[in-house]
């Protein structure tokens, strides 16, 4: 499957932006981790793009909707990576892609997150502060904190350098992930 044939499934699924620019985020860390680790960037990139194409339209369904499309369409890879991003669902990790989701997913949200908060956004965030927010359950509260910790382990990477390693990914594309700085000038009356 191209990105051009992934897009729009996730379009058809998927209006809110908060949500598309979660696929977005985990898709342009998913990218990066294959550029890094030799695999198949489109194979990464659009698992990451379609890991919660349903979750807006099926909640209750979610991840089957999207599942069962790409088996139907004869990605079984990039299925059984989805069907596996959560561990509560009980779907083993058998591969690196199914870390790597698991492991990008969590801990991206968290990421912008902590970005958000910023008036700086990402320009200047550092993996300290990620660390120190993700100690405040709190904050970005529904972000499963067990889940981070298991992903960074399933990756085989120390969680600091991970999320520096998203931050990297992140940056080049600030702009277009709305997480450029806010400016300082006043508004004109």
């Amino acid at each position: 499957m191209t990105r051009e044939e992934a897009l729009p499934l996730l379009q058809e699924y998927t209006k809110g932006e908060s949500l598309l620019r979660h696929a977005r985020t985990v898709e342009l860390v998913m990218r990066a981790y294959a550029q890094k680790l030799n695999q198949d960037e489109e194979l990464w990139g659009n698992t990451g793009l379609l890991h919660d194409a349903d979750y807006e339209a099926h909640p209750t369904q979610h991840p089957h909707v999207i599942v069962n499309l790409l088996r139907e369409r004869g990605e079984e890879e990039m299925a059984h990576a989805i069907s596996a991003h959560y561990s509560h669902w009980g779907v083993p990790h058998e591969s690196l892609l199914d870390k790597a989701l698991l492991g990008c997913d969590e801990i991206t949200g968290f990421v912008v997150a902590c970005a958000q908060v910023r008036p700086q956004r990402l320009e200047g965030l550092e993996t300290k502060s990620v660390l120190k927010k993700l100690k405040q359950a709190s904050f970005a509260a529904s972000v499963d904190r067990q889940e981070v910790r298991l992903g960074a382990e399933l990756l085989q990477v120390d969680l600091a350098e991970h999320i520096m390693f998203i931050i990297q990914a992140l940056a080049p594309h600030a702009q277009e992930l709305q997480l450029t700085p806010v400016s300082s000038q006043t508004p004109q009356e």
